[in-house]
């Protein structure tokens, strides 16, 4: 399809609309994981809608020492895959049309949940991201705005500013996209030597361990709460392979360490064994944690969380996360 390439808000408004208006907002660089977000848009428009994808690098996002000069800038490779994926605009502002009086005096704070992983990491980072989906969501006006889930906490935040700020847009969440080897998709990706990408490979890799460690307890927790408490429970377990000296599921279903605690620990040695690889990994942080708040969770938790890590590889700093749901034990029959 043609795709239209406009860098001014004006020109954007000027363009006749029909049906919904869905916008992907991206720092360009993009890659498969943009293209999943942008087919998602197009399906959800609809053959009478407008997909509008926007390229901005927004200097707010960047602390100091952070990667802002060297961030990739491929504008004409970003219009092609673009228009590939279904976009029919590519809305790509200079600095000084989103900020035209130069830094914004007024800025939208990201409050607690702001200040915490990510925002712990990088102070000022999330109040300089809903600064500019605010503004870009005035500027592309649109009906629903779609975000990936591998930056989970700052989908969290776009919907509480939505909700709390009363904007008038439907936000959409789509999973993490990943390459063959299980690295989730990033533009930062490029920067990793072949050594690093070997070594970046433990954020994943942790991450599906504490998930293997956690759908492990959850399908003995079903078990569990299908078997009498008689001796068939004790036979139920032999058949999954468990031994018969663990004759009492409920007692290995909630044995120590169990939930929360033991998906935390088979990620960390993961990450653990990572650091003494060479090149290293050297970690920032790895949290299980409520999506409502990104507060850590009890090992009673129940419900949906989210288990994350940030970690160095050489000077790549990447984030990765995957969704868990944890149930209650429940009283056996």
């Amino acid at each position: 399809m043609t795709t239209t390439l406009l860098s001014t808000a004006g020109d954007l408004h000027a363009r006749a609309r029909a049906g919904r208006r869905a916008v992907v907002m991206t720092m360009g660089a993009l890659h498969e994981g943009h293209a999943t977000l942008i087919r998602t848009a197009r399906t959800i428009a609809g053959p009478d809608g407008e997909v509008v994808v926007t390229v901005f690098v927004n200097p707010l996002q960047f602390g100091q020492g952070e990667d802002l000069d060297r961030y990739p800038r491929t504008l004409d490779a970003d219009v092609e895959l673009a228009g590939r994926s279904g976009a029919d605009v590519v809305f790509a502002p200079a600095v000084d049309e989103v900020y035209p009086g130069g830094e914004p005096q007024v800025r939208i704070t990201a409050g607690p949940m702001g200040e915490r992983l990510e925002g712990s990491s990088r102070p000022g980072h999330f109040d300089g991201m809903l600064t500019v989906v605010a503004k870009l969501l005035h500027l592309t006006r649109p009906d629903v705005a779609l975000y990936g889930q591998k930056d989970a906490q700052q989908l969290a935040l776009i919907r509480r500013m939505v909700r709390d700020l009363n904007f008038g847009v439907e936000i959409v969440g789509v999973p993490t996209v990943r390459e063959e080897d299980g690295l989730a998709l990033s533009s930062r990706n490029r920067y990793l030597s072949a050594a690093e990408r070997r070594t970046a490979l433990a954020l994943s890799g942790a991450l599906f361990a504490g998930q293997d460690r956690h759908a492990a307890q959850e399908a003995l927790r079903a078990r569990a709460r299908e078997v009498p408490a008689t001796r068939a429970r004790a036979e139920a377990l032999s058949a999954i392979g468990e031994s018969r000296a663990a004759a009492d599921a409920h007692a290995v279903a909630t044995a120590v360490p169990g939930g929360p605690a033991a998906v935390r620990a088979a990620a960390r040695q993961v990450l653990d064994e990572a650091a003494r690889l060479d090149p290293p990994l050297a970690l920032d942080y790895l949290a299980l944690v409520d999506p409502s708040d990104f507060t850590e969770i009890e090992d009673d938790f129940t419900g949906d969380a989210i288990l994350a890590v940030a970690a160095r590889v050489g000077a790549t700093r990447l984030i990765d996360n995957v969704p868990l749901t944890f149930t209650s034990f429940g009283a056996a029959s």
